[in-house]
């Protein structure tokens, strides 16, 4: 067994030399499930020929998936520089050769305008709300990392191009941030899990739905736990039970 011991608190989380430190030890962890899990729901909207940037990569085999799947052109960023050299390697010793991979942050990208046709995070996000307060109302550090990096996703996409987030991020709390007047894109949403539903956001740029068309959201509400033996064991279900208790 791998040597990764979940943190006591996800404010852990923040710390970049938590990351080098965990990457240094750990080969591969998939959070919030395998591409195997949405599969369905990430290739409506891929082309052989899209371009894919894939925020926060750490040792996920995301990038590799995708590119069995026949979408080959994909760069994949990860604040940690241990990440990215560790991925640089596997990839070639898997023969993936052409996906490329860059140390960046994602609250800053630096790509050109409107260079990506999609534009893809699992979980990454999730850990700019660790400690965001109140969940109703956030704190405006929280928001400012939020709204840049995707300022900086809306920015990279192509028109016409699809940012996917998925996350533990309920649609109450979510939609209202995507939907703020700095962005042209519309937003969608949907679930996939058993018992323990993760979310997937579909913002398509360039075609903002009016507010009269959007319905109000209501609060998720989950359906009571009773969680399979896997799930318990997960890290997600400890990550989101410790940002829960951050955060009320």
């Amino acid at each position: 067994m791998e040597d990764r011991a979940t943190p006591s608190t996800a404010l852990a989380y923040l710390n970049p030399s938590y990351w080098d430190a965990r990457f240094s030890k750990e080969e591969q962890y998939e959070w919030f499930k395998d591409y195997s899990h949405f599969r369905h729901l990430i290739q409506p909207h891929l082309t052989p020929h899209s371009s894919v940037l894939e925020l926060g990569c750490g040792n996920s085999q995301l990038c590799e998936d995708l590119y069995k799947d026949g979408t080959t052109n994909i760069t994949c960023i990860d604040l940690s520089h241990v990440a990215v050299l560790n991925m640089q390697k596997r990839l070639i010793s898997r023969g993936f050769k052409d996906i490329k991979v860059l140390q960046a942050d994602m609250l800053e990208l630096p790509f050109e305008d409107e260079c990506f046709d999609l534009v893809i995070e699992k979980g990454t996000m999730d850990v700019l709300f660790v400690d965001s307060g109140d969940p109703w109302n956030p704190r405006p550090e929280t928001i400012s990392k939020v709204m840049a990096t995707l300022k900086g996703v809306h920015r990279v996409l192509k028109a016409g191009g699809t940012f996917i987030s998925i996350t533990f991020g309920q649609p109450h709390f979510r939609r209202p941030i995507f939907n703020a007047p700095d962005f042209s894109w519309s937003v969608e949403w949907t679930t996939f899990g058993e018992t323990f539903h993760y979310f997937v956001y579909v913002l398509k740029k360039g075609q903002r739905s009016s507010y009269e068309d959007v319905p109000p959201v209501k609060r998720f509400e989950a359906p009571p736990i009773n969680l399979l033996h896997e799930e318990l064991e997960s890290e997600d279900f400890a990550f989101r039970i410790n940002v829960d208790e951050l955060n009320y």
